[in-house]
């Protein structure tokens, strides 16, 4: 397939990118600018220069291409207005023609939920930062009684080469000694690596049915509090670990910080099997302590 990909020089994208070369696709990635046009081309990428705060500038890409991974997140205070542009725009553009729209989202849609088990059929509840996904989601999947093969994707926590929401905890280790985390610590994270990630998106593409949704998990969840002991250990600062109060941390972070002090446990064997997909890479534990690397 010749597959459109937003966010493809971000972190999930950078890997969703890889996984479908490895599977034979052909891949052309969304450039905001020339160094981005750069880094696609060095890595075998065609370069489409588009913005996905202007959903217009996309139309040519979905038109030219058999499927549209969208995995850019614009992080700032347009961010759900933007998805929203980006996203109507390129299904209008795919209505009625059975092309795939791949949309991501992310486990903070179900809320915190303690020790109930979180499978991709779970009725949602979603923390209020996440909110605008979740009307996303619903437009994404009723797009399919317009023709469109729509599917999302939930990732949880992602992990690896020193990114994702862990970056927090590398950062504030070496900055303060410590790794800083909201809360005590005792809420659960799940987790999934970077790169297992990017070939669950590849094998969505080809195994998910229409106006269907997929958690994505790997290995148990696990402690905030283990996580920023073992990013301690990883960032040279010996495993210690600072408590960030949760309203002082509000004021600096807003809503996010709902999803960051979140219990979450998930069971993701239903995407396993319809996917076929069997998540590989470090632990997320023996990553962090690893040390962060750059992807």
């Amino acid at each position: 397939m010749n597959v459109f990909v937003t966010g493809a020089t971000g972190y999930i994208g950078s890997s969703v990118c890889a996984a479908l070369q490895a599977a034979h696709h052909t891949v052309l990635g969304l450039a905001r600018s020339d160094a981005s046009e750069a880094t696609l081309r060095a890595r075998g990428i065609t370069p489409y220069r588009g913005d996905i705060r202007h959903g217009e500038s996309l139309v040519e890409a979905v038109q030219r291409t058999d499927a549209v991974i969208h995995a850019a997140y614009t992080n700032n205070d347009d961010a759900a207005l933007a998805d929203a542009e980006a996203v109507t725009a390129m299904l209008d553009a795919q209505r009625g023609t059975s092309k795939t729209f791949i949309y991501t989202s992310s486990v903070w849609v179900y809320g915190s939920r303690g020790d109930e088990k979180i499978t991709s059929t779970t009725e949602i509840a979603p923390i209020p930062f996440a909110q605008w996904e979740t009307v996303l989601e619903e437009h994404v999947l009723i797009a399919a009684l317009d023709g469109i093969r729509s599917i999302v994707i939930r990732p949880s926590v992602v992990y690896g080469y020193g990114g994702g929401l862990p970056e927090m905890f590398i950062e504030s280790a070496r900055e303060m000694g410590a790794a800083r985390y909201v809360g005590p610590g005792t809420n659960r994270w799940p987790l999934v690596h970077v790169d297992t990630l990017g070939v669950l998106y590849a094998n969505a593409l080809k195994y998910a049915p229409p106006s269907t949704t997929w958690v994505a998990a790997q290995g148990p969840s696990y402690r905030v509090l283990e996580l920023a002991e073992a990013a301690s250990i990883g960032a040279g600062t010996e495993g210690r670990t600072v408590s960030w109060d949760v309203e002082e941390a509000r004021r600096e972070l807003g809503s996010m910080v709902d999803g960051l002090v979140a219990d979450q446990c998930v069971d993701a064997s239903d995407t396993r099997a319809a996917l076929h997909w069997t998540p590989t890479g470090p632990d997320a534990l023996d990553d962090l302590r690893a040390g962060a690397r750059t992807i």
